[in-house]
């Protein structure tokens, strides 16, 4: 068993699939090639059965080795730490990629997400899309001129900006065609495409147990 435990929900509506943030940290262990085991907590009742290790009641949360950690970032870059694959060991390169790191997390996470929010709750004039528009508009020249963010290749930090910006309705959100290359690059890694097959197959065998 390894000491790696990523920890999810049991089960999601099939909307989420693929979406749900446990992805980031299999995505991170698979591109490092860090051996990891998934863990769920019940979907049921989420927002207080788990407290003592996520005080929000949000997954994922990861353990490794007894040392635990909440939020998809801060795990990020505590895999991160463990692996040059994602993080360059000099000083520059880290410095870099830790920047777009935080700034896939607060320059864009944080305006995508309630704006997506709002989009989704009817909202047709969502007072977000102004502020969504520039901000994506300043990241789609920041990728018209390279093809990852931080020390000329592929990091922790595109693993979460792609991860960011891959949900569908901020995807296709506006002309952004090399913000579009971007994510179509980032998702055609196999690390993805096992992280992502695996959730939802994860997702798919719970239907059956609660059909049962």
């Amino acid at each position: 068993m390894s000491e790696l435990t990523i920890w999810t929900y049991d089960w999601v509506p099939e909307g989420p699939r693929g979406l749900v943030r446990d992805l980031r940290l299999r995505w991170a262990c698979e591109e490092a090639g860090l051996a990891y085991d998934v863990r769920t907590v019940p979907f049921d009742e989420r927002q207080t059965n788990h407290l003592a290790r996520q005080p929000f009641g949000q997954i994922p949360f990861l353990d490794d080795g007894g040392l635990q950690l909440f939020e998809s970032g801060a795990g990020l870059l505590h895999l991160a730490r463990q692996s040059d694959v994602l993080m360059p060991t000099e000083p520059a390169g880290a410095a870099e990629t830790l920047q777009w790191t935080i700034a896939a997390l607060n320059s864009i996470e944080m305006v995508t997400v309630p704006w997506w929010f709002l989009t989704i709750s009817g909202q047709a004039d969502n007072p977000l899309t102004g502020w969504m528009s520039q901000r994506l508009g300043q990241l789609e020249d920041v990728l018209g001129q390279r093809q990852w963010l931080a020390a000329g290749r592929f990091t922790v930090a595109d693993l979460l900006m792609a991860d960011v910006l891959r949900v569908p309705l901020v995807r296709a959100f506006g002309q952004r065609p090399a913000t579009e290359a971007y994510v179509a690059r980032a998702t055609a890694r196999p690390a993805f495409r096992k992280a992502h097959a695996d959730q939802i197959s994860q997702f798919e065998q719970a239907d059956a147990a609660r059909a049962g």
